[in-house]
């Protein structure tokens, strides 16, 4: 199957063209022929599949009409957990939409507002927003919804995560009652399916199972270790492997810092990027990082989604997260499109139960590497899908 059957324009299909997709991936195929049709939607796909293209493409199709916007006005809202998710969704609008006569803006916090309240003077097609920011926007009257034909709820798990519900539900008071509505997530949870039924009407729901098609091509392993040899460790295969690329996960801002500052002391130059920095400075870092300006960057969880880096080599957990679901979307940043990716854990002892957690999703156990040079005093037990009881075990 080719976009060209989906039933989107010429102007459209040239831009896609352009950024070389092949093909449609599952969730696109599915998805967009249910946008166009106008119905609501439901969609729970893996981080990775193209959900993005799976709404923006024919978002933009519907809305490429000769319809002239009011001031202060949108079409169209895409609801975004983090800033970093923003700028990246915006940035897919801007290609795909490039042969088209449409308007779009990333909004969020952390930045000046007045840009934004300039550009809504004369209205924007698309917004595409952080919860916050755009209530802020309403509350100021710089913005009416009146005219909002389509709501986008994007990563609608990691919204409800972050506690945003509150937020969402006062966004969608304020919203025509006669809409569109699409919910993407990559995992539809009871939270995720009790906001559906306040925002979606008779939706239809799709699920991409991950098959030998639609999964990501990532190879996963891990190492133990412990705990005061992990940057000498991940130095050590940054030399030996000879890494040119790796985005690092960290649970804290003072560790991505001192992170930082322990491979350079080896030679090796790194950049982080936390909720520390300003939203200017995490954005040129992401944009040097993306273009190969920097080569290894160390991140908190701030940047486990909406990042999107073309060929992204290889993902590091340097600290095991301790939700499944944060491994899931980590490890995603790699392998995207049908590319291959690399996804590296560092295991201490006290990160046993989160690994036990993390291989039952999967499905089955991730491979154990040791790495010359690097004993462990404190050994890493056995993983629950490979043990076997004692009266069970065959004598030697």
């Amino acid at each position: 199957m080719s976009f060209s059957t989906l039933g989107l324009s010429e102007p459209i299909l040239k831009a896609v063209t352009d950024l070389a997709y092949a093909e449609p991936t599952e969730i696109q195929k599915q998805a967009i022929p249910v946008v166009l049709s106008g119905k609501d939607l439901i969609a729970g796909a893996q981080t990775g599949t193209g959900k993005t293209a799976s709404f923006v493409l024919p978002l933009l199709e519907m809305l490429n009409t000769d319809r002239k916007l009011r001031g202060k006005r949108i079409r169209a809202l895409i609801l975004t957990p983090t800033r970093e998710l923003a700028v990246q969704v915006e940035s897919s609008i801007n290609q795909y939409s490039k042969y088209l006569e449409l308007s779009s803006m990333a909004m969020y916090g952390g930045v000046d507002a007045a840009p934004h309240k300039q550009r809504l003077i004369w209205g924007v097609d698309i917004i595409v927003a952080t919860p916050g920011r755009l209530l802020d926007m309403a509350h100021q009257r710089v913005l009416h919804f009146d005219e909002l034909e389509v709501l986008v709820l994007d990563e609608a798990d990691r919204m409800l995560d972050m506690g945003f519900i509150d937020d969402i539900n006062k966004i969608i008071e304020r919203l025509p009652k006669q809409r569109q509505n699409l919910l993407f997530s990559a995992t539809i949870s009871d939270d995720v399916r009790s906001l559906a039924k306040r925002a979606i009407h008779n939706p239809v729901e799709i699920s991409i199972a991950q098959n030998s098609t639609s999964k990501p091509k990532i190879d996963q392993w891990l190492v133990t270790t412990d705990k005061g040899n992990k940057s000498a460790l991940l130095s050590h295969l940054i030399k030996d492997l000879k890494w040119q690329q790796a985005l690092i996960f960290i649970e804290t801002k003072h560790g991505a810092a001192k992170l930082v500052s322990q491979l350079e002391k080896r030679g090796i130059q790194a950049e982080s990027i936390h909720g520390g920095r300003t939203q200017a400075v995490r954005e040129k870092i992401l944009s040097d990082f993306k273009t190969g300006g920097i080569k290894f960057l160390v991140a908190t969880g701030i940047a486990a989604r909406g990042l999107d880096i073309g060929a992204l080599e290889r993902v590091v957990n340097y600290d095991l997260p301790d939700q499944v679901d944060d491994y899931i979307h980590r490890i995603g940043r790699t392998g995207r499109a049908g590319a291959s990716g690399e996804a590296v854990s560092f295991v201490s002892k006290d990160n046993f139960r989160n690994l036990c957690a993390i291989e039952s999703r999967l499905g089955h156990v991730i491979d154990r590497r040791e790495i010359d040079g690097f004993p462990v005093k404190k050994v890493v037990p056995v993983s629950i899908l490979n043990y076997v009881p004692k009266n069970k075990r065959t004598q030697k």
